[in-house]
């Protein structure tokens, strides 16, 4: 007699302890402990912990102050808006990734726009963002004089913001110390300067973003102060601001101009506000026979940045990472909390690091 054949289950076991622990508590109709839903369903004490506090963080049960967990009304799924500084930037490209691997992992729904690096844009994406309703708005645009006019369309639907980089009115900040990354610039010069020039210094450049405001120059601010407070002998008139808008090409032609008006200097130390800047300035003093003349060092440590440094010839000495792949998990973790009621730091920053081409082993972005 031919055995029967035994039917295969295609299960998920931690799903199935999953579903175990969330028709308990639609049994007990009220607040239980971890330890009674650990002796009602048997399953081990770690794995009810962590089950609970996923559930927790995805909204299909609340926490009491006293520790004790019931469930709560299925929640509707969260939707975020996402404006992307611009899809064309390497650092922007990275945070996009980071926010969206986040957002899927947290279950929210993500309606990403590109603000393309451009003020009308950014109005007509708030526009589209308030349109469709979403919960929350992680708004990533670069100038700020259009931020009152973004702002101003989520404080009238009523949405909560979160500004990257560049602060908004009525918005949550998150992104890094701009003048404490600019002072980590500027040590790094500085001491690039004692070390080959004996700190004699012909001028120190700022390549900044003037349309992005205060806050992002302070990038360049922090770098001068560290640069005069390392270079006794520095004078004023020697620090000059160069606006690079942030970008290669608008870089290297103001570089290139300063660099065609003056043939005969020699040490030359440049603070650039973006690693896009940074990589611009190396082009204007690589076309005009020069980079022997200059030290960079940028911000935000793009792949074109790390490939440069890893040549261990380029003028490009150093950047600051600004951790583009911690962005995305702390910003939908906060954008959670705001949305849950939770008090936050209207400033949150993240984590920086200062990368060199002594320091560089293997991709440390």
């Amino acid at each position: 007699m031919p055995k029967a054949k035994i039917k295969r289950l295609y299960l998920i076991p931690i799903l199935s302890k999953g579903l175990d622990v969330l028709e308990l508590l639609e049994q007990v109709h009220g607040p239980i402990s971890l330890e009674d839903v650990y002796k009602k369903t048997s399953i081990s004490k770690t794995s009810v912990y962590r089950i609970l506090k996923t559930l927790v963080h995805r909204g299909y049960v609340a926490q009491t102050q006293n520790g004790q967990y019931r469930l709560v009304a299925r929640p509707r799924r969260l939707c975020f808006g996402f404006a992307v500084q611009s899809a064309d930037l390497p650092f922007s490209q990275a945070v996009s990734r980071s926010v969206t691997a986040a957002a899927a992992a947290a279950g929210i729904e993500l309606l990403l726009l590109d603000n393309k690096f451009d003020t009308e844009t950014a109005v007509r994406n708030a526009e589209e963002f308030a349109e469709k309703r979403v919960d929350l708005v992680l708004e990533f645009q670069a100038e700020e004089s259009v931020g009152p006019r973004v702002a101003n369309i989520f404080k009238k639907a009523d949405i909560p913001v979160i500004a990257i980089d560049v602060p908004h009115p009525n918005a949550t900040y998150f992104g890094v110390d701009n003048f404490e990354c600019g002072v980590e610039a500027g040590t790094l010069l500085a001491q690039y300067a004692q070390r080959k020039w004996k700190g004699n210094v012909d001028w120190v450049l700022g390549v900044g973003f003037n349309e992005a405001g205060s806050f992002v120059q302070s990038r360049i601010t922090g770098a001068f102060e560290a640069a005069k407070q390392r270079l006794r002998h520095l004078s004023p008139e020697r620090l000059v601001h160069i606006d690079g808008r942030g970008s290669r090409n608008p870089s290297r032609l103001a570089v290139g101009e300063f660099l065609d008006g003056h043939t005969e200097s020699q040490r030359i130390l440049v603070a650039a506000a973006t690693d896009s800047s940074a990589l611009g300035v190396l082009d204007a003093a690589r076309q005009s026979g020069r980079e022997h003349d200059i030290a960079v060092v940028g911000q935000d440590c793009i792949p074109d940045a790390l490939e440069e440094m890893r040549s261990g010839q380029s003028a490009l000495i150093g950047s600051i990472s600004h951790e583009a792949d911690t962005y995305g998990p702390r910003l939908i973790q906060l954008g959670i909390s705001m949305l849950r009621g939770y008090a936050v730091p209207p400033y949150n920053y993240v984590r920086h690091k200062v990368v060199t081409p002594e320091t560089m082993n293997g991709d440390q972005n």
